[in-house]
């Protein structure tokens, strides 16, 4: 439950408007055009309708304590975090990081392309290799570095880039510090990026094509057909790249994600991921056959060559989360994650909400306009759960949601809890709504 505020009739600003009208500021004062960005966001602070930036008191358990950044404390069920499989309070992974913490320390105190790996990393490397049917691999200090790092290290300004247009910032903002040569396709239509395969093809026959895209979208929970888009970059003599940051480790009977369970594994040109879903650790990598690309990134992309390396106790870490994954108990706690996701998704329903998406540990609830997440959002830390709201621009204008995100250890009364506190916060915001008559996008209404 929240402790601290109560808050009057909310301010239509603080309904209305995104993060996307203060991306551009205008102004010769570098620091002084941050104001307007702040005033915004400080009016929904006050509000109770900032619901970002919070911390939990003791890491991310099923039911745990938080703080917002005004420092207001909550207590409640957990479906905030990405710890898919439960593993950041395993006994044995907590077990490994004291163990190397007290052999190695806590630093790797220098870049992969210096002293920064040691026994861990190299020993982390060939197990990833192997878990993918790849031969090569290189790791990041975190997965949004190597999600960049892969795309502006392979990419040059005269090259293309044909993405997903929902694929993740880390591979949009490469792109854009890549080249100008930048095609968004229509979410998983690869029609649509056969045509502009075509066409860039048609006039450029000498430089390269990345294709971008996803194992798993992690706003809307649904996947692409990887083997089309490796046929059409074979076809077009262009390179793909899957991101398999939420999948890796967490679906499938053996845990390869939809690699694995579409029969494409070791056949995708490059595979990116993160640790920090389904690995309890920060970190990132980046596999392919080639040893002549797992050099040149080591070099030529910076997140890998002028980070930090991966500290020995993440890579022991997330060696041993491998190691877990890929044993009976790890698909034992996929099974489990997949009952938990498969009973959401009931619960949801039964209630009269609705969800976006395949089953997977993202189960996105509709809301709609954005005033009405943000009302929702404020009524779910007084209700006692903690979940995300996604608002334009990170999804659609209109397609705001609250993002719900499984663990293998969540109990049955934990879904319970959270959809019902999910439908009475929901009832609770249209009323408010319906009182200020402020609501232009008005969802599927809820019955109380």
């Amino acid at each position: 439950m929240m402790n601290g505020d109560t808050y009057a009739q909310v301010p239509l600003a603080a309904l209305t408007g995104s993060m996307r009208d203060f991306r551009v500021p205008g102004g010769a004062d570098l620091l002084g055009r941050t104001e307007g960005f702040y005033r915004w966001q400080d009016l929904r602070r006050q509000n109770g309708l900032w619901p970002f930036s919070r911390a939990t008191e003791d890491g991310p358990k099923t039911v745990c304590a938080a703080q917002d950044d005004r420092g207001n404390k909550m207590q409640g069920v957990n479906f905030a975090s990405q710890d898919y499989l439960s593993l950041s309070s395993h006994p044995e992974i907590m077990a490994t990081a004291i163990e190397t913490i007290e052999r190695c320390g806590v630093h790797s105190a220098g870049s992969p392309a210096l002293v920064g790996n040691t026994s861990h990393s190299v020993a982390l490397e060939r197990k990833i290799a192997e878990f993918l049917n790849m031969d090569h691999v290189v790791l990041y200090p975190t997965g949004w570095g190597a999600g960049f790092g892969v795309v502006k290290g392979l990419v040059r300004s005269a090259d293309h880039i044909v993405m997903d247009m929902l694929a993740h910032s880390c591979l949009q903002e490469g792109a854009n510090a890549a080249t100008n040569n930048i095609h968004l396709f229509r979410h998983l239509d690869n029609d649509y990026c056969r045509n502009i395969l075509a066409k860039i093809r048609a006039k450029d026959k000498e430089n390269g094509i990345l294709v971008i895209t996803e194992g798993l979208f992690s706003m809307d929970s649904d996947t692409p057909s990887l083997l089309e888009l490796q046929t059409l970059c074979h076809e077009y003599n262009a390179t793909l790249v899957v991101d398999v940051a939420h999948d890796l480790g967490s679906l499938g009977k053996d845990g390869r994600g939809h690699i694995g369970m579409q029969n494409m594994l070791g056949k995708v040109d490059v595979v990116m991921g993160s640790f920090s879903k389904t690995f309890a650790s920060n970190g990132g990598f980046v596999a392919s056959k080639s040893r002549a690309v797992k050099e040149y990134l080591r070099f030529y992309s910076a997140p890998a060559t002028f980070s930090n390396a991966l500290s020995p106790v993440q890579a022991a870490t997330v060696l041993k989360a491998f190691d877990i994954v890929d044993s009976f108990e790890g698909r034992v706690l996929r099974l489990e994650l997949l009952a938990n996701v498969m009973t959401l998704r009931r619960e949801l329903s039964e209630a009269g909400l609705e969800y976006y998406g395949d089953p997977s540990a993202i189960v996105c609830v509709k809301m709609g306009s954005e005033g009405l997440a943000r009302l929702v959002s404020r009524h779910l830390p007084e209700l006692g759960l903690v979940a995300n709201l996604v608002e334009f621009p990170a999804v659609p204008k209109g397609a705001a949601r609250i993002r719900l995100q499984v663990m293998a250890n969540h109990t049955e009364q934990n879904i319970a809890d959270a959809v019902q506190i999910l439908k009475t916060a929901r009832v609770e915001a249209e009323q408010e709504l319906e009182e200020l008559g402020t609501d232009k996008q008005p969802a599927k209404r809820i019955a109380a």
